[in-house]
């Protein structure tokens, strides 16, 4: 059986059930369960502490596992991102004292307090800067005020939190992080369709279905607005002067394509939502 590590607590763990769950797939029920085998798909499920999923996956102990990037990337592990899955976006900054530091170089020799050492290690290394980090488990933005460090890379969001703590952003962006499926080894049985189930529901939800109606002569017109995929499907009307037309169109796109279809000409415009799909 196929072996997948979940995070079984924190922003990632929601989402990735509800994703396994549009793909297919059977989980626990009871949220103390530390493991679920789904013999119908033929996965067995471990529920795992975000942080220690690129571990288990990486030391080749789990096949395969949803994490983020930022904690794959802070593992030091032997795992790789095989694709992204959009979910628990975060961008990670440096922030300071306001009016303290404008650029990164600033950073040599300082303290700097983090819940990422391995990543913002690298990130410094990168840039040929030498600074001691202090590890800290959260509550980041607290160190500054408090003596612990004379900057801080953590998580930023709307940078309210670290405007409370007295902090103002500065450098460059550490890493753009998102949800990610990692793996040692992709080609181990079983984990290209998992990886097609997901990318299903991936498209699901950034996509849905348009139909139309539209006449033949516009054809050509309504199929530049609204493109879709490889190409929309055609099929003939009773009156022979019209077309019915379906095409996937983006969801964010949606009324905008329904207005300019509209304004060509096209009629009763319909949107449906995609529950399953495989490109």
């Amino acid at each position: 059986m196929l072996r997948v590590a979940i995070p079984n607590k924190g922003s990632l763990a929601e989402t990735s059930a509800e994703m396994l769950y549009e793909a297919g797939y059977s989980g626990r029920r009871d949220p103390r369960d530390l493991h679920y085998a789904d013999d119908r798909n033929g996965v067995e499920f471990f529920y795992l502490r975000p942080r220690d999923i690129a571990t288990y996956v990486g030391s080749g102990a789990l096949d395969v596992g949803i994490t983020g990037r930022d904690l794959l990337l802070d593992s030091h592990s032997e795992a790789t991102e095989i694709a992204e899955l959009s979910f628990a976006d975060s961008t990670f900054r440096f922030a300071g004292p306001a009016n303290t530091f404008s650029d990164l170089s600033q950073l040599q020799g300082k303290r700097v307090a983090t819940s990422y050492p391995g990543l913002v290690e690298k990130f410094l290394a990168s840039a040929g800067v030498t600074a001691n980090l202090v590890m800290l488990d959260g509550a980041v933005e607290s160190a500054v005020r408090l003596g612990v460090a004379d900057a801080v890379a953590d998580v930023v969001s709307t940078g309210s939190t670290l405007r409370q703590a007295g902090l103002e952003i500065f450098g460059p962006i550490i890493l753009q992080s998102t949800a990610v499926l990692i793996s040692r080894d992709p080609s181990i049985d079983g984990i290209s369709t998992l990886l097609r189930r997901l990318q299903g529901v991936l498209v699901a939800k950034q996509y849905v279905l348009m139909d139309y109606d539209v006449p033949a002569t516009l054809l050509e017109a309504a199929c530049l607005v609204a493109p879709g995929i490889e190409s929309p499907t055609v099929s003939p009307l009773h009156d022979p002067e019209w077309v019915a037309v379906r095409v996937m169109v983006p969801r964010a796109d949606r009324n905008d394509v329904m207005d300019k279809l509209y304004d060509l000409g096209a009629r009763a415009i319909l949107v449906s939502a995609i529950h399953a799909a495989r490109l």
